[in-house]
């Protein structure tokens, strides 16, 4: 049973998410607004899934 976060509920690699928050800062300018910086932490809690690590969140 997977724990992924990803919708469709199977895991994607570590090289797909890394690609998705690669396009999402180009997409953003460097600038994330509030929805953007929500995807941002939904991808890096999925990456660290993806490669069995954990990510803290900056407080």
């Amino acid at each position: 049973m997977s724990t992924s976060p990803s919708s469709s509920g199977s895991a994607r690699s570590t090289t797909v998410v890394n690609e998705a928050i690669r396009d999402l800062w180009q997409r953003s300018g460097g600038y994330l607004t509030p929805d953007d910086e929500a995807e941002y932490q939904r991808l890096l809690v999925e990456w660290a899934a993806a490669t069995g690590t954990s990510v803290r969140s900056a407080a």
